[in-house]
């Protein structure tokens, strides 16, 4: 474990000096066929993207966007951007023309260092150009290469501008320095032991702060082995990956593992008759979470030992499953601006429907606490940044009068400092009542209906609480927990043979219009598990959801009051 001790400074080149020292043979980067590149290997790599950056005019303070999925040479091309004092502009592979056109202009980025794959999206007005791929120049004419020493930056020195994909509006670019990320890493260490022998599995974008720091730095900062897919997130790309690499180290967001618990644990416990008493008493759900946690361990290669969930709430009911399975899970909160990390669990710390304590040197409270104890959580310590680039008044609107950045996140904390997120203030309906409602609550609920893929909550005309839904298109095509559906409307299911738009279509006409009663069903297998505030009026049903890289539902796009224009919704199950 690498300490600030060990370190001197919390800096890029600082890091790589000494994590090169100590690890210099131990392999560091790979694809899962090729044969990783030692530590020594990357040096050698970041050396030569210095040298090239150099000799194509770029010096310290220049901006130098990145743009691809992830890949062993991303790492290795943003270490080089920040070790000569250039500032790194990572950009999210799922960004369209528009998007990369914005941020590049916004940045004032100089140079872009481009996937083969993502060339297409590269703005005419870039005249520099690396092809990450071989580090090749592609736009732009080179002067004779030279050795580019390592720039010796101070720890407030601009490390990123980081441009969100949020769920609450326009993109921002957020200004983090080399002490804002290089502390984040090193402060999670205390959380989470990693060694030299670790290996990890990189899912998330490394274009997305917290893959960066938890699921690269951490690494890098312990010499240990990161592999990168190669190809995207998919089942049949990432089942055998899970075989070949064995990983221990995985970074994930909620949404993945709701999706396994639904599609492989959900159907076992409810095989037959037997099962679903079994499973019902506390014995029963103990002994089956734990060969269900056994089979998911198998599942990724047997040998994870921390799987690391990030990014938003976790549903409670999956939560506990995995503590019934005793899988090696642990929750991260954090956003962009605090580098991620705010809060931080292993799994011998988690506890349901708790996150953690803050990480070391990291201060939180509570702003405006209600009689539930709720309230806006704000922090200070070296991991908040910088601010808003070139968006002085945006910046000063983030923080209070001293100094505290505002998350914008209800939360409550336990007497052992634990930090438990209860939602968005931004997301919070108040009922005609003067009570608070949280959407994040009804959303988990609703996720919990055997057809229900994804949820959101909003609020409606008059107070009114409207469920947006995605239907779930195997349950659709399949009919399956029919024990749920009333027998008119699994009859109508198992009489639909027509591909997923053509049932959402159908479900649309034959049920909302005429007879209701699956979504009726579901509204009312809502309605009577949540309070009484927190009772759903209205059901829509969407095609797909527009999500964030974090796969966070873009909230702003589905307001039910200020609808925008292209909402895919569906006319709604009357009350």
């Amino acid at each position: 474990m690498q300490t600030i001790n060990e370190l001197g400074s919390y800096t890029f080149p600082a890091l790589l000096k000494n994590t090169v020292k100590l690890f210099a043979e131990r392999p560091a980067l790979a694809f899962p066929t090729d044969e990783p590149f030692t530590y020594s290997q990357v040096n050698q790599k970041i050396e030569k993207v210095r040298s090239l950056l150099d000799s194509i005019g770029i010096s310290a303070g220049d901006k130098v966007a990145i743009f691809s999925r992830n890949m062993p040479h991303w790492g290795i091309a943003y270490l080089a951007i920040v070790t000569m004092g250039a500032v790194a502009v990572p950009l999210l592979p799922d960004f369209n023309e528009s998007d990369v056109a914005g941020c590049i202009s916004h940045s004032g980025t100089n140079a872009m260092i481009v996937s083969k794959a993502l060339m297409s999206k590269m703005p005419e007005s870039i005249e520099k150009a690396v092809l990450l791929d071989d580090f090749s120049l592609i736009r732009g004419e080179s002067k004779e290469e030279r050795a580019v020493p390592v720039y010796e930056s101070s720890e407030d020195d601009t490390a990123a501008i980081i441009y969100t994909s949020g769920t609450t509006g326009r993109p921002k670019g957020v200004e983090l320095s080399h002490k804002n990320l290089v502390f984040s890493a090193v402060s999670c260490q205390f959380a989470h032991r990693v060694n030299k022998y670790d290996v990890f599995l990189s899912i998330l974008p490394m274009s997305h702060v917290y893959e960066f720091t938890v699921g690269f730095l951490l690494a890098f900062l312990n010499g240990a082995l990161v592999v990168y897919l190669d190809g995207p997130p998919v089942p049949r790309i990432l089942m055998p990956t899970l075989q070949k690499v064995k990983p221990n180290n995985i970074l994930s967001v909620p949404l993945i593992i709701e999706k396994i618990y639904k599609s492989k644990v959900v159907p076992a416990f409810n095989k037959s008759k037997f099962t679903k008493f079994f499973v019902k008493t506390w014995l029963g759900r103990k002994i089956m979470s734990r060969i269900a946690g056994k089979k998911i361990i198998k599942a990724m290669g047997g040998r994870v030992k921390f799987f690391g969930i990030g990014g938003s709430k976790v549903d409670p009911k999956i939560e506990e499953f995995l503590k019934d399975a005793k899988f090696p899970y642990g929750i991260g909160y954090g956003l962009t601006e605090t580098s991620p990390l705010v809060a931080f669990s292993n799994p011998k710390t988690t506890k349901p429907g708790m996150i953690g304590p803050a990480i070391p040197g990291v201060d939180v409270k509570l702003l405006n606490q209600n009689e539930e104890g709720i309230g806006e959580l704000v922090v200070k310590g070296p991991n908040v940044m910088k601010g808003y680039y070139l968006e002085p008044e945006l910046t000063k609107e983030a923080f209070t009068e001293d100094g505290w950045f505002k998350t914008g996140d209800l939360c409550k904390i336990d007497k052992k400092g634990r930090v438990g997120l209860c939602g968005r203030s931004k997301n919070l309906i108040l009922s005609a009542a003067g009570e608070n409602i949280y959407p994040e609550d009804i959303e988990f609920v609703l996720n919990q209906h055997p057809i229900v893929s994804e949820s959101l909550v909003v609020e409606g005309e008059n107070s009114s609480i409207v469920a947006l839904i995605k239907l779930n298109e195997e349950k659709l095509k399949n009919a399956a927990d029919k024990e749920r559906l009333s027998h008119e409307s699994e009859t109508k299911l198992q009489a639909t043979q027509r591909t997923f738009d053509s049932v959402v279509n159908s479900i649309t006409d034959a049920i909302a219009y005429k007879n209701e009663e699956v979504l009726n069903e579901i509204k009312f297998f809502v309605n009577s598990r949540v309070n009484r505030t927190s009772k759903i009026n209205k059901i829509n049903v969407v095609k797909d959801f527009e999500k964030t890289a974090s796969q966070k539902i873009k909230r702003y796009l589905y307001s039910i009051l200020n609808p925008p224009k292209k909402s895919g919704d569906k006319k709604p199950a009357k009350d």
